[in-house]
């Protein structure tokens, strides 16, 4: 088994490529052979320290392969076959093999690519939670999503498309014409532009019924006055944590300090008749049978070609630190994968 280890909190440079023999499945788990494993932005936290859910080094992040099925545990029913799969895992995607329990495995449609299928799991079940469950977006209603050009975003604007929602979004100025290619109504660069404004002028001061905030802190605040009577804020994120390639401190006092703990206050969201939901899919675990539907459903979309991931770039395994580095920067379009 080849995996990268994270063997103590720093810059992208400390993933070490490590080998060791391969894992054998425990009763009720599957072994994959991996192809792709997706990166997000939690791994990237977790490799600075700050992800409160990650164990302490050395550990392996990754949570979400595409591969095969090649070996089974105790009491599973599931062959070994060449057969493309999806599997969720918490923590040790960044491998070329994996054990994890059956019951997150997917088998993927016919004629799935293998990168498809590792792109798709975390960041489509994400935007799938915060737009058909909890947000419920309507025919109609005026949808703004953060960071449209992320591997989230770029699904999520899908999602909301097939909804029926006015779909807008933030994204730097290099990434507008790809969300625009993808049909999205209306792109606001938030490096030169206040977008609580420029939302503003694109609703003719209707303002948004949902916002999908993945940054956090004072941001909050901002997408919360963005909204709509009746509107609805899902957090899903804390991006604004994270500034440069080791921790920062100084970012992390300035996002707690910059979280609207007052706007936030149960009685003011009476009086304001807005609504604040969370989402985090990494503390669903115990939900197999509501994530078990909720993948059927978006791979209905996606055999219907209503729902494509677009991978940004593939990087080796042994290069996971330059995939690292591009999601920092904040430089990708769609998705960033490692190649076992």
């Amino acid at each position: 088994m080849r995996q990268m280890v994270i063997p103590r909190h720093g810059p992208p440079e400390v993933l070490t490529l490590q080998q060791g023999p391969d894992p054998l499945p425990k009763a009720g788990e599957v072994r994959v052979r991996v192809l792709f494993a997706g990166v997000n932005f939690a791994d990237v936290a977790a490799r600075l320290g700050i992800y409160p859910d990650a164990p302490p080094p050395p550990l392996v992040v990754g949570y979400e392969v595409s591969g095969v099925v090649d070996a089974v545990g105790e009491g599973v029913t599931w062959a070994p076959s060449e057969a493309l799969v999806m599997a969720l895992a918490r923590f040790g995607g960044y491998a070329d093999v994996l054990c994890v329990p059956v019951e997150q495995v997917t088998l993927c449609p016919p004629g799935m690519p293998a990168e498809h299928a590792a792109a798709l799991p975390v960041n489509a079940l994400t935007a799938y939670q915060m737009l058909a469950v909890m947000g419920r977006a309507q025919p109609g209603d005026v949808v703004l999503i953060h960071g449209a050009a992320g591997g989230v975003g770029w699904l999520a604007v899908q999602l909301a498309r097939a909804r029926g929602a006015r779909v807008f979004g933030t994204a730097s100025a290099s990434k507008h014409a790809a969300l625009q290619a993808l049909g999205i109504d209306g792109v606001i660069d938030y490096h030169t532009q206040d977008f609580v404004e420029a939302l503003q002028d694109l609703t003719q001061g209707q303002g948004a019924d949902l916002i999908l905030d993945p940054i956090g802190g004072g941001h909050w605040l901002r997408s919360y006055r963005a909204l709509a009577p009746t509107g609805r804020l899902i957090l899903f994120g804390q991006a604004g944590m994270v500034q440069g390639t080791r921790r920062n401190w100084r970012a992390l006092v300035r996002w707690v300090l910059g979280v609207p703990w007052v706007a936030f206050h149960p009685l003011n969201l009476i009086n304001a008749n807005k609504g604040i939901m969370g989402v985090n899919l990494g503390h669903l675990w115990d939900e197999a049978p509501r994530i078990r539907a909720w993948i059927n459903a978006l791979l209905e979309l996606y055999s219907a070609g209503k729902l494509v991931p677009h991978i940004d770039q593939v990087y080796p395994l042994e290069e996971a630190a330059l995939a690292h580095r591009r999601l920092q920067e904040h430089a990708n379009i769609g998705k960033v994968l490692l190649r076992a």
